[in-house]
């Protein structure tokens, strides 16, 4: 497969991850933003997330992990192609998917001293306990 093919075809894959996450193919600021809060490095521009979309680039090997982790797909299906399923998920399965609120929720918990963090956790484990509770009869 040559070069152009190979960069229109991970386009594709990348358009189809993005619309079985909820997410729209036809937004590269979208892609840019969302890749942004998730990506540990150096911020991408809305022109590289452009050149995703249209077939004119393929991301670096480490953020094509990240968004195959996000999107919940593999990274060499979404790389390559090839047999595994577009629908399996990467490592850490769709709970490895998170919303941007989500994402910006576990930045602030982060910037917590430690005591008011585990007071976080501890919430959070209440209400998911509660919010697991048969109801009361």
């Amino acid at each position: 497969m040559n070069s152009t093919n190979e960069r229109e075809s991970f386009s594709e894959r990348l358009q189809q991850a993005l619309k079985n996450a909820h997410y729209s193919p036809d937004s590269p600021t979208r892609l840019a933003r969302e890749f942004n809060i998730r990506f540990e490095g150096r911020p991408i521009t809305v022109h590289a997330a452009r050149k995703w979309l249209v077939g004119e680039a393929i991301p670096t090997q480490e953020k094509l992990r990240m968004i195959a982790q996000w999107l919940g797909v593999p990274a060499d299906w979404l790389r390559f192609g090839g047999a595994d399923a577009p629908g399996a998920q990467a490592e850490g399965g769709a709970s490895a998917r998170f919303e941007s609120a989500d994402v910006k929720l576990i930045a602030d918990l982060q910037r917590l001293d430690e005591h008011h963090r585990q007071l976080a956790r501890e919430f959070i484990r209440m209400l998911v306990r509660l919010n697991h509770q048969p109801p009361a009869k």
